[in-house]
């Protein structure tokens, strides 16, 4: 079977882009973002391509490119554009594949649903990405029982900025969750520095065996 992940977010703007593409880049993946809002700057496709050295043939296109930088329901209403959430069906590639999500889990599609109900429906297992400032924990213990309120499989709990070992301690206890690592701050952001950190900071191997 082939190994698939899908990283999610707590929160928008939280840096799971990046962590997204030095995943693809440690695994060799293909990579995927089913909605886009906001397409001026770089898409974080684009984003993705560049500071994890993917190839563009390694990058699939997304189903809906939305003009609007708003929650995707908005954006397409905005842009008089209609997601069709049944429509979004993960492509076919013998590479694993890193999927990311639309802002955090419960960020609505259509004004009916929510990205975690795709993610109910697809079952690949999530990494939940959360930043370690203040709020985190709350954030991510409710986006934790969204996602197993809807028996979504949870692989882990990844975490992004200065290191708050308390914080960190009381999400992996109370959201009985395993921890995959700690993605710092990285000045100056590069291919190279990225693919160092993700190196010095994660297994990797914990990744390609993809078990829960």
């Amino acid at each position: 079977m082939t190994l698939r992940f899908v990283v999610t977010g707590t929160d928008t703007n939280i840096g799971k882009t990046v962590f997204a593409a030095a995943l693809t880049d440690a695994l060799g993946a293909s990579y995927w973002k089913p909605v886009q809002s906001g397409l001026d700057g770089e898409t974080d496709s684009e984003t993705v391509q560049r500071l994890g050295r993917i190839s563009s043939a390694r990058i699939f296109p997304e189903a809906w490119r939305l003009n609007t930088p708003a929650s995707p329901h908005l954006a397409a209403r905005i842009d008089n554009a209609r997601i069709d959430p049944e429509a979004l069906s993960p492509p076919v590639t013998e590479a694993p594949l890193v999927i990311e999500g639309a802002g955090g889990v419960l960020v609505p599609l259509t004004e009916s649903e929510v990205f975690a109900d795709v993610l109910a429906r697809w079952q690949i297992p999530v990494v939940l990405c959360a930043r370690t400032g203040l709020g985190t924990i709350n954030h991510t213990l409710l986006s934790l029982e969204a996602l197993r309120h809807r028996s979504i499989p949870v692989f882990g709990v990844v975490f992004i900025g200065d290191e708050q070992a308390d914080t960190q301690k009381i999400i992996a206890k109370l959201g009985n969750v395993n921890c995959l690592g700690r993605l710092p701050c990285i000045d100056p952001l590069t291919p190279d520095t990225l693919r160092q950190a993700f190196r010095d900071h994660f297994d990797v191997s914990s990744f390609q065996k993809g078990i829960l």
